[in-house]
């Protein structure tokens, strides 16, 4: 059976792929499996060399790899390359940070020595979705394979040529690791199998609550952990003190980037009453301004998008909206495979846009009293990804924070992933965590060491500090 990639601009068939046999997918997880063996023991440095040499290659090759990014999905090209940036950088964070994540670390017990080590636990299973191809992967596969595992990927299939692509990014790393990130080509419905075969450790996954409830499930009844990064329904909350010029900035590129198909992109915009009629004419003002058309062109900043199916979805969502209630203030539409950037206000909860997660350029806004209206509002979502907070007033923001059912708080800012910090959801966005210190132990066994009353070279001591680094 063949898996097809189709241009989204031009509706053209880039390319399509024979989907792997049983034999093909057996030779994958044997190789696996083999990598794993040896890359478990690879030293610190031998780690680190090898991930600042996967950076390298994305950086060398940045403008291929944009281009088929946005030629599978439809990503201003700008954008794509600002993702293999992205994935570099998170490869050269973990490089360099690794060693010091996974120390082992000493526990003051009743032992002569105590303490806890990470080690990797196997071959790791990432099903991974279309709207940051590379940077999905990247943001979880990135720290795992520094804790020493190795990564099967089942990615959306119309991007198949980026799974590719970042299969042979880290094979070409050093050959003599080759097997240590694989790509399965696969359909959606053979993933269980996958997860189900006793070589893979644990899944994780990013995309729809309904796929990621299947996953879980099948994860669950095998004993397998899982981690799930799935939809988001983030709320934009400007207070009546806020930057309006700087909240409207922000504004734009928290909705508009990756044309509105994004989990953390601002989706419901609450705006305290004193500033609602200011806020939507500057954005209407700056939505206007945004150049529509072909992703590969330097200026365009909306694209098409990913699918046909993505543009019907979205414009179901806006006229069910519409007919409960919600007022167009501004009207793009829907044409061909784009949909244009939309303004919707009046919008109430039991609303498309105000209940489900809205994948396109399509604001949605929300008037409230004052703050404590807009922290009602805000979490009276089946989802927690993520938060946006525009006030002067940062010096309370630590008070604040506590108010909201998230997974991160972003004071005068867009909500966004940094491979120094945590990142993931709370409620129906999910549970794990990727990035930062805890991404890096998702997917370790976290073992305890005891000594005690036995005979030592070297007797140590209680509070002696275990300083050997990545168990395994």
């Amino acid at each position: 059976m063949k898996i097809t990639s189709i241009n989204p601009f031009t509706q053209k068939v880039l390319e399509s792929f024979d989907e792997y046999a049983d034999e093909q997918l057996e030779v994958i997880l044997k190789k696996a499996t083999s990598a794993y063996d040896n890359w478990r023991h690879a030293n610190p440095e031998t780690r680190k060399n090898y991930m600042c040499k996967v950076a390298e290659i994305l950086r060398m090759n940045k403008e291929k790899y944009a281009r088929t990014i946005t030629q599978e999905m439809g990503k201003p090209i700008k954008e794509a390359r600002a993702e293999i940036e992205k994935c570099a950088w998170v490869s050269e964070h973990y490089a360099h940070e690794a060693e010091m994540l996974l120390k082992r670390e000493a526990v003051a017990t009743d032992a002569d020595l105590s303490y806890i080590v990470y080690d990797p636990i196997g071959t790791v299973m990432g099903i991974m979705p279309w709207n940051f191809p590379f940077w999905q992967v990247f943001r979880f596969a990135v720290p795992a394979i520094m804790a020493g595992n190795t990564i099967v990927i089942k990615h959306a299939p119309n991007v198949t040529r980026c799974a590719l692509h970042i299969e042979d990014i880290f094979s070409e790393a050093d050959p003599e690791q080759d097997g240590i990130m694989q790509a399965l080509i696969i359909q959606e419905k053979d993933a269980a199998k996958i997860i189900r075969d006793p070589r893979i450790k644990a899944i994780s996954f990013t995309g729809s609550n309904e796929t990621g409830a299947k996953v879980a499930t099948e994860a669950a009844g095998n004993i397998k952990k899982s981690i799930l990064e799935l939809g988001g329904n983030n709320p934009f909350i400007v207070l009546e003190d806020a930057d309006i010029d700087k909240a409207v900035d922000t504004g734009i590129t928290a909705r508009m980037q990756n044309n509105g198909q994004s989990c953390i992109a601002a989706k419901r915009f609450i705006l305290t009453e004193p500033v609602a009629d200011k806020f939507m004419e500057r954005y209407v003002a700056k939505m206007q301004e945004l150049k529509i058309g072909d992703p590969m062109e330097e200026d365009t900043q909306i694209g098409p998008l990913a699918t046909e199916e993505q543009v019907k979805k979205l414009k179901a969502q806006v006229d069910k909206s519409v007919k409960m209630g919600a007022k167009v203030v501004y009207d793009g539409g829907a044409v061909d495979n784009f949909y244009k950037p939309t303004l919707l206000s009046n919008v109430k909860p039991g609303m498309p846009v105000f209940d489900e997660e809205v994948f396109g350029p399509v604001a949605s806004v929300i008037t409230v009293k004052d703050f404590d209206e807009a922290v009602e509002v805000a979490n009276q979502s089946k989802y927690g990804l993520g938060v946006s907070i525009f006030t002067e007033h940062t010096h309370h923001a630590e008070e604040l924070v506590y108010y909201f059912d998230e997974g991160s708080v972003f004071f005068n800012d867009m909500v966004k992933s940094d491979p120094r910090l945590p990142f993931g959801g709370t409620k129906s966005s999910g549970y794990g965590r990727e990035l930062g210190k805890h991404g890096i132990h998702e997917f370790v066994n976290v073992k305890t060491i005891y000594l005690k009353e036995g005979k030592y070279h070297h007797k140590p001591q209680k509070e002696e500090h275990v300083a050997k680094s990545m168990g395994g």
